[in-house]
């Protein structure tokens, strides 16, 4: 994993600084200033806010938080557009405006120099590129912020992709992160409202999902589970792996020379079928899906090639997804509540796929369903959407503070994501016929002899474990009681923002107190003319009486400052 670490510990390098500094101008930029200040940086790290332009250079005020978050994200470059589509996939995490505005982020890099390429090839396979390569193009096919994809040749004539990690991007994100640990940090120290989204577990998920991203090892294991999962499956075909030329930096695949699904006029060409290719790609998710539980998470247009005899060939497995079959079981008795207009149902299996901090108001979860059901299912299931349910449902887990897990999320959005595809190449294909057969397969298949068989020998396993556990564990709760070692621990939660409070006000009446002690003695040596005088007046009482009113002063200031008085 990435070595990132709080930047009140790292070295104060020109980079990181310059770094931090363009960050926070951008930020000021898109109007969030305050945010900033409320951060109080300058007790952490010497940025130097005052050097910081803090004039919006854009008109932004029109726009939405949410909007003027993803605008800069898109300029604070790649590591930020990377985090920006981690969270759109994570509904669990941030609010659902966020999800949508983030949807639209895209990488927009410019390639760097077939030279760096080439050192790059060399130094990860060991060997020099022409040893392996007959050619290589020199002008990329493909650019992104974390690699690029050349097209080659291998000595026998065999086309490729060879996908090249960009030159020093692990230290530029490295330095990144930092900085964003350092931010989520001090988020959740000084802006409550904003730390119940816990920013440091984002930044940390994120990291761990980058180093997935910028590991192409993971993306070839991707591509050959695929591979092997449809072996069997003529209409499907997923490019070969070259593994001894892959490796963390360099990925080499079959180079795959199809058509896009979205360019409709070339399909038409070469005389495809416009619906078989949409009812494969459709199956293909499906199968995915409900047979496999392990499916790609971006099946965008520009990842479907369509090759001769409608086969649908998928690019790109760096973003995966899987559910596990208790996950698959509850997805599909979701979907058949809500077809089948069972909303009390369908409430039941929603909280089953979801978690929650608290327990939802169930009648009014009920009667969200309820309507949700009422506006889009009294009509024929070919006019029925699969893309806006699933759309609905995730507004009605955000507005009950049900947190859907990434994987079902990803699950959801590829379904909307074919959904839209098959619309464009087949406007009359019924997505719900289509899928009947494979959930009624999924129902039935919880009946299979084998699948009741290890239903029932996994129960037992699990019942005689617990048989054999129990007694252990009451033994030793009953030693640790006679030894008087077993203690109750009790965490509190929520009573942070009390007892601050409550310190504060005790601090403010025991100034009040000083204070008043301090007027109080300085009147009674005044009184008495205690020695040395000045003018008559005991010197100790005057000095008394202006620390009383210093004191009184700087209480006045701190209550003001807090808005209250």
């Amino acid at each position: 994993m990435f070595s990132i670490r709080k930047i009140g510990v790292i070295s104060r390098t020109y980079r990181h600084l310059n770094r931090y500094r363009q960050i926070l101008a951008i930020l000021f930029k898109y109007g969030f200033g305050d945010l900033i200040e409320s951060l109080r940086i300058d007790q952490y790290i010497e940025v130097g806010l005052q050097l910081i332009s803090k004039k919006r250079r854009e008109p932004v005020e029109k726009l939405s938080r949410a909007e003027r978050v993803r605008m800069a994200f898109e300029e604070l470059g790649p590591t930020y557009i990377k985090l920006g589509q981690m969270l759109s996939t994570r509904p669990d995490l941030i609010p659902l405006e966020f999800i949508n505005e983030f949807s639209k982020l895209q990488d927009h890099v410019p390639p760097f120099p077939f030279a760096e390429a080439m050192e790059i090839i060399r130094a990860e396979l060991k060997v020099p590129p022409e040893d392996i390569f007959e050619k290589i193009d020199e002008i990329p096919i493909a650019s992104g912020s974390i690699g690029q994809v050349h097209r080659a040749w291998l000595k026998d004539g065999e086309a490729v992709a060879v996908k090249v990690q960009r030159p020093g991007i692990r230290r530029i994100i490295e330095v990144d992160l930092e900085i964003m640990l350092h931010l989520a940090t001090l988020i959740e120290r000084h802006i409550e409202e904003l730390s119940l989204h816990r920013p440091v577990k984002i930044v940390e998920e994120f990291a761990g999902a980058l180093e997935k991203e910028v590991d192409y090892t993971i993306e070839a294991a991707n591509m050959e589970r695929f591979a092997r999962q449809f072996l069997d499956t003529p209409t499907i075909y997923v490019p070969k792996v070259y593994s001894e030329y892959t490796t963390q930096r360099v990925l080499t695949a079959e180079f795959i020379d199809g058509i896009k699904v979205s360019e409709l006029e070339k399909l038409e060409a070469a005389d495809l079928d416009r619906k078989a290719i949409t009812a494969n790609g459709v199956d293909l998710l499906f199968k995915q899906v409900f047979d496999h539980g392990f499916f790609h998470a971006d099946p965008h247009p520009g990842n479907i090639f369509v090759l001769p005899d409608n086969v649908i060939c998928l690019l790109d497995f760096g973003n995966a997804g899987s559910v596990d079959r208790a996950t698959r079981e509850d997805f599909v008795d979701l979907l058949d509540s809500i077809v089948n207009r069972n909303e009390r149902r369908a409430v039941q299996i929603l909280l089953r796929l979801t978690s929650y901090e608290e327990e939802p108001d169930l009648r009014k979860l009920e009667k969200d369903v309820a309507d949700f059901m009422g506006r889009h299912l009294y009509r024929p299931l070919k006019e029925i959407e699969l893309g806006k349910l699933l759309h609905e449902i995730l507004i009605i887990a955000s507005r009950h503070r049900l947190r859907i897990p990434p994987d079902i999320f990803l699950m959801m959005k590829a379904f909307a994501e074919v959904e839209g595809i098959a619309n464009m190449l087949d406007p009359d294909f019924d997505l719900i016929s289509r899928a009947k057969p494979f959930i009624q397969r999924e129902k039935l298949a919880r009946f299979y002899p084998e699948r009741l068989y290890d239903d029932i020998y996994n129960l037992a396993s699990e019942l005689l474990k617990f048989i054999q556990q129990f007694p252990k564990d009451m033994l030793e709760i009953t030693r640790l009681l006679r030894q008087r070692k077993l203690f109750l621990n009790v965490q509190h939660q929520g009573l942070d923002t009390l007892r601050a409070t409550h310190d504060q006000v005790s601090n403010r009446i025991s100034f009040a107190i000083i204070i008043a002690a301090l007027i109080v003695g300085s009147a009674l040596i005044v009184i008495s003319e205690t020695p040395p005088l000045m003018f008559g007046i005991s010197l100790i009482g005057i000095i008394g009486f202006l620390a009383a009113a210093v004191m009184g002063i700087w209480l006045l200031v701190a209550i003001l400052r807090k808005g209250k008085l």
